[in-house]
């Protein structure tokens, strides 16, 4: 695998190295983890965020318990691991590429015969692989449709931090910017700022100009005609094309409709959750009210409180377009949602 300019997860073979994204931009430090537990934390901790990135270092967390248990456990080996794996499942359960990373690795336990360690680690780095070749070819299809687009604005971090590398709605900006001068607006993403400290961080390692604003400044930028196009990711697809994603992508789908301006989902196929039929299914994941509570209301006196979604979900009648590396559905709310994808 070639190394990229901005990578999130290193695999060694023996560990895992996880780049700490709660402390960019200011320190860049690898941690490392040799067991599933300790990989599970770094998902549930947000050290590791983004939902392909999630799924590929729940893959890597499988391998290194396979690693752990094989070899020391006897016949009760491949329970320990099923038990490491319920971890991994429950560190952020929204993310469906969390799961299907952890179908995918039980398979290949369930029918593995000679080696079960070299072939979950092949595993775990062929899901590495095609996750980073899966967001080069979306970029090109998203940077097909932004032909002649003069701005643009992205949300959260989509890019090779929360990937296996290049990154989803941000490997489209990044290609589309190459093909063409475009204005880069950044929201800053409250209340983590992964757009404040993650993209724009991302964008300064390659030299491409982008402007941050504040999120409550998306309807004005939007009606000044700055930007053409939103372009975000996704954390989990229904089929009939309702999307959740970071919370505040809701709201810029809303306003982007007010304002005439597309609205571009970026997911590899496997963010679709064909299990379930509308965003209506979807588990909305609630993080702890003092990521948000200012300390002086953090005590039991205390009245204020705090409510601190993770995620929203967007009904696909809002979304231009949903890109995926084995296709583009246009208009998903007029054209089935998604399910033309799933014969691919």
């Amino acid at each position: 695998m070639d190394k990229l300019a901005v990578n999130a997860l290193d695999w060694t073979g023996t560990s895992l190295r996880v780049l700490d994204q709660r402390i960019l931009p200011e320190q860049s430090k690898y941690d490392e983890f040799v067991d599933a537990a300790g990989v599970a934390e770094a998902i549930a901790s947000m050290r590791v965020r983004g939902a392909p990135a999630i799924g590929i270092a729940a893959a890597y967390g499988v391998a290194l318990s396979v690693r752990q248990h094989y070899c020391s456990d006897g016949d009760s080996w491949i329970d320990k691991v099923k038990h490491d794996m319920q971890l991994l499942a429950s560190s952020r359960p929204t993310a469906v590429n969390l799961f299907t990373a952890l179908t995918a690795m039980n398979t290949v336990l369930e029918e593995s015969i000679a080696d079960p360690v070299t072939e979950a680690m092949a595993k775990a780095e062929q899901i590495h692989a095609d996750d980073i070749k899966a967001n080069y070819t979306m970029g090109e299809l998203g940077a097909d449709l932004m032909v002649g687009a003069k701005g643009v604005l992205t949300h959260c971090n989509t890019g090779a931090l929360a990937t296996g590398g290049y990154g989803t709605a941000l490997g489209v900006v990044r290609t589309a910017y190459h093909r063409q001068p475009l204005a880069i607006y950044a929201g800053e993403t409250r209340p983590w700022l992964q757009g404040a400290r993650l993209t724009v961080w991302e964008l300064q390692q390659e030299k491409i100009p982008a402007t941050l604003i504040a999120d409550s400044a998306a309807a004005w930028l939007m009606k000044s005609g700055q930007i053409d196009w939103v372009v975000v990711g996704a954390d989990r697809i229904a089929a009939n094309g309702d999307t959740a994603n970071k919370i505040g992508t809701y709201s810029l789908a809303v306003l982007a409709k007010q304002h005439g301006v597309k609205f571009m989902v970026v997911a590899p196929l496997t963010t679709i959750d064909w299990a379930i039929a509308s965003g209506a299914e979807i588990t909305i994941e609630e993080r702890n009210a003092n990521e948000v509570l200012p300390a002086c209301y953090q005590h039991d006196a205390s009245v204020i409180r705090a409510w601190n979604p993770v995620f929203d979900v967007t009904p696909a009648e809002l979304i231009s377009a949903i890109v995926t590396e084995q296709g583009v559905v246009l208009n998903p709310a007029l054209q089935n949602g998604v399910r033309s994808l799933k014969k691919c």
